[in-house]
């Protein structure tokens, strides 16, 4: 009998993409088959970048394994959509405490929720663990050069964002 692939779902806004998101994708291809990248639709947020452009960097960062990675808009509960994907995890990032109690709260709903989805919590990397995306824009907007913490396209969608 051949043993299914295994999938996860890595959420986020991802407005922009960093280097810690790649760092914990790129972990998380070390312990699962698949990689489901979903980018969030959350109308309580008004992210500066257009779910188009979003799911357009998302995919570029990833040209090599793309046949692992899938990149996919999402909306409603992430678990009834990992279940409806087969995943058998969620994955979350942590860079430091005061992540915790938010991402610990999000994991005990989706485990009442939904019993069968796990949620993995992953630290980037000590280099990328200060960084996020609101960090990233607030230096970006006002010229601050983000070229280490960013993948090549996305820092000159930035430069020419804050340039115009």
């Amino acid at each position: 009998m051949i043993a299914s692939p295994t999938i996860a779902i890595y959420p986020g806004t991802f407005d922009p993409i960093t280097m810690g998101h790649i760092d914990i994708i790129n972990r998380t291809l070390n312990l699962f088959d698949r990689v489901i990248i979903a980018i969030a639709i959350n109308p309580g947020k008004t992210p500066l970048f257009t779910l188009e452009q979003r799911l357009e960097m998302v995919q570029q960062c990833f040209p090599e394994d793309y046949s692992r990675i899938e990149v996919a808009a999402v909306s409603g509960l992430l678990v009834d959509y990992a279940m409806q994907r087969g995943a058998r995890a969620i994955i979350r990032g942590l860079r430091a405490v005061s992540d915790f109690d938010y991402e610990f709260q999000l994991a005990l709903m989706n485990r009442k929720l939904e019993r069968e989805v796990e949620t993995l919590f992953l630290m980037p990397g000590f280099r990328w663990i200060y960084i996020s995306s609101s960090i990233i824009k607030e230096a970006a907007r006002y010229g601050g050069d983000v070229s280490e913490l960013v993948p090549a396209h996305v820092n000159q969608l930035l430069i020419d964002t804050f340039s115009s």
